[in-house]
Parts: C-alpha cells; structure tokens; sequence
C-alpha cells in the first residue's frame, strides 16, 4: 500500500512532534477544568490516542460516528449521526477531536448539536484543517497542519476505509481514486 502513496506529507516523526506540543497546550489550558474530549469516529481514533497520552490532566473521553462522505472522495453535504455520546456532557468543557476539517458542513452540525446540551465549552482540534475547501465557517481552537486541497490517506484517514493504518500523512496517487 505505500506504493499507493505519491508523496508523504506528515512523516511520523513530525505528527509525534506536534501531537506532543498540542498535548502541551491543552494541559495549560484545561487545568482545573471538567474536560471531556469527543473522538469523531473513525479518522480520529488515532489522532486522539496520541494526544490523549500528552495531557496531562483528569478527563472523559466519549466517541460520536458521524459521516457524510459515504464511499467518495468529497463530502456530499449529508450529515448522518450514526453512532451519539454514551455520557452527559452537561457542565463539562468539550473538546471535540477530528482527523480532519474538509468542508466543515459535517462539524458544523456536530458542534450546533453538542452545544444544544448545556456544555461549558465546545472547542475543536483537528490533526488537519483543509481552509481551500471550507463552507462552513468553524472556529478551530486547535490543528496539527494545515494542508492544501489535496487527496490525503493515512493516520487514520482513509480512502474508501483503506490507508487509514498507514502511520504518515501522504498523497494518495490520483490513480486510486480516480
């Protein structure tokens, strides 16, 4: 499968890297709060094991799977919440983490349905935030990298459920897709 790949992008030393320092930063700025971060499934699952290990700091941890891609490439703009939280959020300080803002329509609804029940605070750290293709404006408080508007696999991020255990970020070669 790397020969799958065009280029790498995020090597995985430098996604240890900076996992580390958002890991940092979000320690100084939760202490003493009541944190629960969400995982977006499935991408997110890996970015968030390794961030959970640099906090340092008492939270809750929770997982929503929430799609609108479906097979493709590109979202549809269909947002489907196919799996909720299993725990209240209510008085809690919610840091939602994602594999990656495309568009920003699904997050969009993830965050107006969070905030409906009665969080301290919903935030957002994604590992990549793709600006190019934004149609929702969505406050990020946290990213990894930004990235130009390219295809990209690996690190949890799939191409039709595949690539995801890849342990950089690379380009998929346009063959694959296409």
């Amino acid at each position: 499968m790397h020969n799958h790949i065009e280029e790498i992008l995020f090597s995985r030393e430098k996604i240890e890297e900076r996992v580390k320092e958002l890991g940092q930063q979000i320690t100084k700025d939760y202490e003493g709060k009541p944190l629960t971060c969400v995982c977006l499934l499935k991408g997110g699952v890996f970015f968030m094991s390794d961030l959970l290990k640099e906090i340092d700091l008492p939270l809750t941890i929770d997982f929503m799977d929430v799609s609108s891609y479906g097979s493709g490439t590109a979202s549809s703009g269909e947002v489907r919440i196919l799996k909720d939280l299993s725990h209240s959020i209510k008085g809690r300080d919610v840091l939602i983490v994602e594999d990656i803002v495309d568009t920003g329509l699904t997050l969009k609804e993830v965050i107006e349905l969070l905030k409906t029940r009665e969080a301290n605070s919903v935030e957002v750290i994604t590992f990549l935030s793709k600006e190019a293709r934004r149609e929702e404006e969505i406050k990020i408080k946290y990213y990894g990298f930004q990235i130009d508007d390219y295809f990209v696999v690996g690190y949890g991020l799939d191409f039709d459920e595949e690539y995801r255990n890849l342990p950089y970020i690379g380009y998929l070669k346009e063959e694959m897709y296409k």
